[in-house]
């Protein structure tokens, strides 16, 4: 029986290791228990009256709670481990109070002090099995904490080229090119660059799903917005006259459509067409899309 409940302790451990790992690791970052809560604040932000100051939150809330819930799991599934073999199989400290309490309060006591690498040593293991079993737990504490880090450092960037593709287009929208200037090799090389700019935050959305939760605030730093003129410049392009700004026109329009069928997979589940589900996104954000 003692092993037994060792064991649903290391499958606890063991679901949310799988877990950070497809979040932050895997090829196709397909998180599970991450991406429900993440979903599921987000829907509840969009429910309340002050919606964007709420929906502006829920982007860091929900990378809180989902470490917190990372560590609370790890924690509580290493102290089960431990649990069914506390006192027995650790020794205690001279003049410790430890052995007097609770045996599955000693064991969350030590996964905490274990998984935060403290090393108090007022409890440490006897048997030979758990002197090897208790450093991976460190282990998995500091891999929890570089997680952690390099997540936060990655999904910044992320946001950053999506609100730089959106305020370019907020400067194109109010710049108010004429047909002349998109109809010619700088309007072909400008399509282009919108192309692969559209493409990098594609991309973003594959590997760093979370980046969907976060709001973008202002208008003219929203790509919900400004995704719509983006399209249209699209369709200029594709009605030129010059082969090269058609071929650019269709780069880019091929890069929305390919963006907006990421986005409808992925979060919005409208099966539209791309200007459907654009239409979506902006109003998902609480905004309504740059009219061209």
């Amino acid at each position: 029986m003692k092993w037994l409940v060792s064991l649903v302790g290391a499958g606890l451990v063991m679901i949310t290791l799988r877990d950070l790992f497809h979040t932050l690791w895997h090829p196709t970052r397909h998180g599970g228990l991450s991406r429900l809560v993440m979903t599921a604040l987000w829907r509840l932000a969009r429910r309340f009256r002050a919606r964007r100051r709420v929906v502006g939150l829920v982007g860091p809330l929900a990378m809180v709670t989902v470490v917190s819930m990372w560590a609370v799991t790890v924690i509580l599934g290493w102290a089960i481990v431990y649990w069914p073999h506390m006192p027995g199989a650790f020794t205690f400290s001279p003049g410790s109070e430890a052995a007097k309490e609770p045996a599955l309060l000693d064991s969350v006591y030590l996964s905490l002090v274990t998984v935060a690498t403290l090393g108090l040593g007022d409890i440490a293991p006897a048997e030979s099995w758990l002197r090897l079993v208790s450093p991976l737990e460190a282990l998995v504490g500091f891999a929890l904490l570089t997680a952690t880090v390099s997540w936060v450092l990655e999904i910044y960037p992320a946001l950053t080229r999506r609100r730089v593709l959106a305020i370019r287009l907020a400067l194109l929208r109010d710049s108010g090119p004429t047909t002349q200037q998109i109809d010619c090799t700088a309007g072909a090389l400008l399509l282009d660059s919108l192309a692969t700019e559209v493409v990098r935050v594609r991309i973003d959305f594959t590997q760093y799903a979370e980046a969907y939760y976060f709001h973008d605030g202002e208008d003219h730093s929203s790509l919900a917005v400004m995704v719509g003129y983006a399209d249209a410049l699209a369709r200029r392009g594709q009605a030129a006259r010059r082969p090269e700004v058609r071929l650019a026109g269709d780069l880019l329009a091929g890069a929305l459509k390919d963006f907006a069928a990421i986005l409808d997979q992925r979060f919005l589940h409208t099966g539209g067409t791309p200007t459907e589900v654009f239409a979506a996104y902006a109003d998902d954000h609480g905004r309504s899309r740059a009219q061209p």
